[in-house]
């Protein structure tokens, strides 16, 4: 998968496509649940709401994890 995440993508799809992003998501956002069965069906947006974010919590969240995959993608080019 080479596009964007955004806050409707579904946890579980995010983590498929992107393992390296689970730690991540687990040590910097709070998101310990990653293997829950809800991580399947939830979307970054609403786990993020479960876990006490708000709006500019989940903007800067989709914002750093697009940044880590257009960082890693750069160094791949390289």
């Amino acid at each position: 998968m080479n596009k964007k995440i955004s806050k409707d993508m579904l946890i579980g799809e995010v983590i498929e496509a992107y393992p390296e992003l689970a730690e991540v998501l687990a040590e910097d956002f709070g998101f310990h649940c990653l293997g829950c069965f809800a991580a399947g069906m939830e979307t970054l947006e609403q786990g993020a709401e479960v876990h006490g974010m708000g709006e500019e919590e989940v903007e800067e969240m989709i914002k750093t994890l697009n940044g880590i995959l257009e960082d890693a993608r750069k160094e791949k080019v390289k």
